[in-house]
């Protein structure tokens, strides 16, 4: 499986490349690969600081976040991201996928979580 870098690298390609053969795909493809990459930015964290969170909920998961990340404005917009990510992968015939500047949004959360995990780590 990629690591969640990969993941968000990945992301980040389909969003810049246009090709026909995407058209219509790529925003819940994108989706789907951002919300593996914070799952596994989240599985990482979890598995450092308080073993066994990461077999909860993700909802457990993301109330928990705040007080262990210490960053509460992050946490909240992880949360955001992640409800939003949720949300795009799952096709409903009415709704519209989401917006490049949304997944962008969701995308730039991701990375400043991954980033911000890494010191948790030493």
């Amino acid at each position: 499986m990629l690591g969640h870098a990969a993941l968000v690298i990945a992301a980040r390609d389909l969003m810049e490349r246009t090709d026909p053969a995407t058209a219509g795909l790529w925003p819940r493809a994108t989706a789907l690969l951002a919300r593996q990459a914070l799952e596994g930015a989240l599985d990482d964290f979890w598995r450092k600081r308080s073993p066994g969170v990461e077999h909860c909920s993700m909802k457990a998961q993301l109330l928990c976040l705040p007080h262990y990340l210490g960053d509460e404005e992050l946490a909240e917009r992880v949360s955001y991201a992640w409800a939003g990510l949720s949300g795009a992968c799952h096709q409903h015939p009415y709704e519209l996928p989401p917006t490049l500047v949304e997944l962008l949004g969701w995308l730039g959360t991701v990375e400043e979580l991954a980033a911000g995990l890494k010191p948790a780590g030493n």
